[in-house]
């Protein structure tokens, strides 16, 4: 009996020291299996799908080791996985109510993608140790569970960009530090203005949509919300730790080359040719209308029509959940009181809507002293400005 006891008593102990032995051959591994692993972020150029106008970012995470469970291991991180089938989804994402989610795809998927759109993919390896490619992996792994991969996507605050660049700050066994790019602190709107700048309409969309905040300077952090930015800026960060700075991008190279895009043409007329239109076709009904001395209430009433119907999705942005769309002052030309007011106009006899429309119109003229309008903006409201001085009593 003392004799069998003896021999567990020896399993037990030899147990002990091969699962002991197991775990530092793990852990002797893990650091070695982590020296053959790279990880970069990924910026994609911008093509012409209008989601696409302002570039994409990704993180790669690359396993060259060419032996073991994980070798050949090539994974593309992207956080700007969405439906655009869903329903509703222009009306969400103008609301700030859209979902997105964290998806892996091979990279040679994800650089396929972008190569059919003649989108360059520029690589940028970074300059990582093994226990910071231990978190990262760690908290890749976190981010992807069914509770944690869809966010709430913000275009400003929480996108695609953002996303990549605060994993990888979490991550770092110190402090990223950017270094300054100049003094020129551009707005949330000069920048998608920049990325728009080949598409009027969609210059003019954001334009009318953005509100007087949306014109505030924005700092660096803020400024990497465009994966251009935030890949400008990752080439000249270092890594602070423990007194020392380290590089936080070791390598750059060219995962895709850029490509033949194909641009397709928007509508014919810039936004600025049309309010010119407008105004040409205001002048002169109003000049025939004084000859004749009579108002064309028509006329009238298809401006307050059209006026009234743009000032309800105006007036619906703001209560969006984007912070940048709360106060817009070009609300004051764009209301939907106008509607309340089209019976009394075809009827010829209310006098409250010259006065009411009047002080808006003078208030928004003044208001584009604080606030960048959309391009015409200004001439529509000479528009109505002129309609307004004929008014008949």
């Amino acid at each position: 009996m003392k004799q069998l006891k003896n021999f567990f008593r020896t399993l037990i102990v030899l147990f002990c020291i091969i699962s002991a032995t197991s775990a530092q051959a793990q852990q002797e591994l893990e650091p070695e299996y982590l020296d053959s692993v790279e990880v970069s972020l990924l910026t994609c150029s911008p093509h012409e799908e209008i989601y696409s106008l302002y570039g994409h970012s990704a993180l790669r995470w690359h396993d060259l080791h060419q032996e073991g469970p994980r070798a050949g291991e090539d994974l593309a991180f992207n956080w700007g996985i969405f439906n655009f089938d869903k329903p509703y989804f222009v009306a969400r994402f103008v609301f700030g109510l859209t979902d997105y989610e964290l998806g892996v795809i091979p990279y040679q998927a994800f650089c396929s993608y972008y190569e059919q759109w003649g989108s360059s993919v520029t690589e940028q390896v970074l300059n990582l140790t093994n226990e910071e490619k231990q978190k990262l992996k760690e908290a890749l792994a976190n981010n992807l569970l069914p509770e944690n991969r869809i966010y709430r996507y913000n275009f400003f605050y929480d996108n695609c960009s953002t996303r990549p660049r605060d994993i990888v700050e979490k991550c770092i066994n110190g402090k990223v530090e950017y270094a300054q790019r100049n003094d020129y602190t551009p707005s949330y709107r000069e920048m998608v203005g920049y990325c728009t700048r080949n598409h009027p309409w969609a210059t003019f969309g954001n334009d009318i949509l953005l509100g007087i905040k949306a014109d505030w300077d924005t700092d660096l952090r803020q400024q990497e919300f465009l994966p251009g930015n935030l890949l400008y800026d990752f080439d000249r960060a270092q890594i602070y730790s423990d007194g020392t700075y380290r590089q936080l991008v070791s390598e750059r190279r060219m995962a895709v080359n850029p490509g033949v895009q194909i641009i397709e043409e928007d509508f014919p007329l810039t936004p600025m040719q049309c309010a010119l239109i407008l105004l040409a076709i205001t002048i002169g009904i109003s000049i025939f209308d004084w000859k004749r001395k009579k108002r064309s209430a028509w006329y009238d009433t298809i401006l307050f029509l059209m006026q009234g119907l743009a000032g309800c999705v105006l007036f619906a942005m703001l209560f969006s959940q984007h912070p940048t769309t709360s106060t817009n002052l070009q609300i004051l030309l764009i209301n939907p009181v106008a509607l309340g007011f089209i019976p009394s106009v075809i009827r010829k006899k209310n006098k409250t809507w010259p006065k009411v429309q009047t002080v808006m119109l003078v208030l928004f003229f003044i208001g584009s002293l604080f606030q960048h309008y959309a391009e015409g903006m200004l001439i529509v409201a000479l528009c109505l400005l002129l309609r307004v001085i004929r008014f008949e009593k």
